[in-house]
């Protein structure tokens, strides 16, 4: 389908937001941009926002900040708080009841914090050109700034919230302890950077990092050649999700989506969806492109430049005709039991690469992550019983 122009779209469908004012110019009513309320999740709003604005510069945009489910507790782990039905919605519940009603025209969401199964009358509208996907390592500042997490002291403690980065850590580095950290960027920096902190380090995802301006607080990329981490399904991508019907504003996106990040994400989600894993269940996968550049899928070839600072004409070949390797990584929580497995493959759409992810899933299983996944279900609802029994017998 071509892309719109600002000519073809006219009025959305749905009622305009109480809240909503039309535009003076266009008579178009707003496009209201549904987001989380952390100052991260409002920078990716914005970004968003921004590309509308060039691509659409006749529409008005308004930002819409929603307190999500999994931003209420900061105290409760995130493998505890997200059981059963409830891991579904946590970042994502509230904004897609207000997207359904109208009074949202989209949600932007890190992709990685999206189910993949949404409700029936939504769906992903776009991806876009994908930041960093790695974990970054940020070390204490009583350790020197160098510091790599092969060198950490044994009985260091790292903070995390990740099941999935503490299992793949405690894999490579049996010495290291794990603490669970919870809140937004800064609160963490905050707990790493106090005198009286029990963590050596903390680990974040680079791309947050980045976007808010913080890649100086980075310690060490972490990726499978450094560190031996694998990151998460859609990680570094930013995801819009819309109403399946909304014919106006899913054709704006096309404008702003990002062919790359796509299908490489949808390989990842794919994978994930097959194997039934959740945000907190330690699956880590790392997608770069063979036969161009080599770079993390999803970010784009750097130009070359003649000696006059001029762009030259670009050699890197046809997406088509690159090859999309999928390394996945499934490992048990004590980082004792893993499987891994590798695939690359030409992938010409979206619907190649979500192949590609079912298909490595399937080899997955047949090596035994179903029975290291199925564990740690058992071991997760077991945990979340024995504390509501606490809870309630205090």
């Amino acid at each position: 389908m071509a892309s719109a122009t600002s000519s073809d779209l006219q009025t959305p469908s749905h009622p305009t937001p109480q809240a909503a004012t039309t535009s003076a110019t266009t008579q178009f009513p707003p496009i209201n941009i549904g987001t989380r309320r952390s100052a991260l999740a409002q920078i990716q709003a914005r970004s968003v926002e921004l590309a509308l604005k060039k691509a659409y510069p006749d529409r008005t945009y308004n930002i819409c900040p929603v307190l999500a489910q999994g931003d209420k507790d900061k105290v409760t782990p995130l493998q505890q708080l997200s059981q059963g039905e409830n891991a579904k919605s946590l970042w994502t519940g509230e904004l897609e009841a207000m997207l359904e009603s109208g009074e949202l025209d989209l949600i932007v969401h890190c992709l990685k914090d999206m189910p993949t199964q949404l409700p029936e009358n939504l769906e992903l509208g776009a991806i876009l050109e994908r930041e960093d996907p790695r974990d970054a390592l940020i070390v204490s500042p009583r350790l020197p700034k160098d510091t790599q997490v092969s060198q950490l002291p044994p009985g260091s403690t790292i903070g995390t919230s990740s099941v999935r980065r503490a299992a793949q850590l405690r894999r490579l580095y049996p010495h290291l302890k794990f603490a669970d950290l919870r809140g937004n960027v800064g609160t963490r920096l905050g707990k790493l950077d106090a005198e009286d902190s029990q963590y050596a380090a903390i680990i974040l995802a680079a791309a947050g990092l980045k976007r808010l301006g913080m890649e100086n607080r980075i310690t060490q990329y972490l990726s499978s050649d450094n560190g031996g981490m694998l990151h998460a399904v859609g990680q570094g991508a930013l995801a819009i999700e819309i109403r399946k019907n909304d014919e106006v504003v899913k054709n704006m996106l096309d404008k702003i989506r990002c062919e790359r990040s796509t299908r490489a994400n949808s390989a990842e989600r794919a994978l994930l969806r097959a194997l039934e894993g959740g945000c907190s269940v330690p699956i880590g996968v790392e997608t770069t492109w063979r036969g161009g550049k080599g770079l993390a899928a999803g970010m784009q070839p750097a130009k070359d430049y003649d000696k006059h600072g001029a762009a030259m004409e670009e050699v890197e070949p046809e997406l088509d005709d690159q090859e999309l390797v999928l390394k996945t990584l499934v490992v048990s929580v004590d980082g004792k039991d893993s499987v891994e497995y590798e695939a690359a493959r030409k992938v010409r759409s979206t619907e190649e690469a979500e192949i590609l992810g079912r298909d490595v899933a399937k080899i997955l299983v047949e090596r035994g992550a179903d029975k290291i996944l199925a564990k740690i279900s058992e071991e997760k609802q077991w945990a979340a019983k024995k504390q509501l029994e606490k809870a309630a017998g205090s």
